[in-house]
């Protein structure tokens, strides 16, 4: 008698990518029933998956402040009766608040459950038959995270109060200057997660 074979093969693949890669190839089935005797009956599913995922993050927070603060003159001079001078305050403030956050997360795993369902059945083949199911699943994942972050804070500041002057005067008051001051702040948050 002559030898009948019948093989039957299922082949998927998938180089895209999807949220989470669940379930991207459909059900895979595969049924032989009734052959004759000495028949060679194979039911195959060959799978191969590759996926290569490359993340380039190049980040840059520059921050540059110049200030400058300068209060007014005062003066009281040549009088018979002269009052008090004073100079008001002179003052800077700078703040920089920086959240920066990546996440290439997204992409999940990859398992033989993303796959789908893999399922082949061979019954009622004749004597001396050969029966054979075989699954081959390959998955090839490749991920490249490249993080660059550079922060530049440049804060110059220049506070200073004016000149307060009582001269010159028969009777004078008093002379007072203000109060120069600077104020800097950062805060700087960085949350990487690959």
């Amino acid at each position: 008698m002559s030898k009948i074979k019948q093989i039957l093969g299922a082949t998927a693949a998938s180089a895209g990518l999807v949220a989470g890669l669940a379930g991207f190839v459909g059900a895979q089935t595969g049924n032989i029933g009734t052959t004759g005797p000495d028949s060679k009956n194979i039911v195959s599913y060959s799978s191969t998956s590759k996926v290569k995922m490359n993340n380039n993050n190049n980040l840059n927070v520059s921050n540059g402040n110049n200030q400058t603060a300068k209060t007014g003159k005062a003066e009281v001079e040549h009088n018979t009766t002269g009052g008090g001078a004073g100079s008001g305050n002179a003052s800077n403030a700078n703040g920089l608040n920086a959240n920066v956050t990546i996440n290439n997360s997204s992409m999940g795993t990859m398992s033989s459950s993303d796959l789908g369902d893999l399922s082949g059945t061979i019954n009622n083949t004749g004597p001396n038959s050969t029966n054979k199911v075989t699954a081959k699943v390959s998955t090839d994942l490749n991920v490249t995270n490249n993080n660059n972050i550079n922060v530049n804070n440049s804060s110059t500041q220049n506070a200073s109060s004016g000149n307060a002057e009582v001269s010159g005067n028969t009777t004078g008051g008093s002379a007072t200057t203000g109060n120069a001051t600077n104020t800097n702040s950062s805060t700087l948050t960085f949350n990487v997660t690959n």
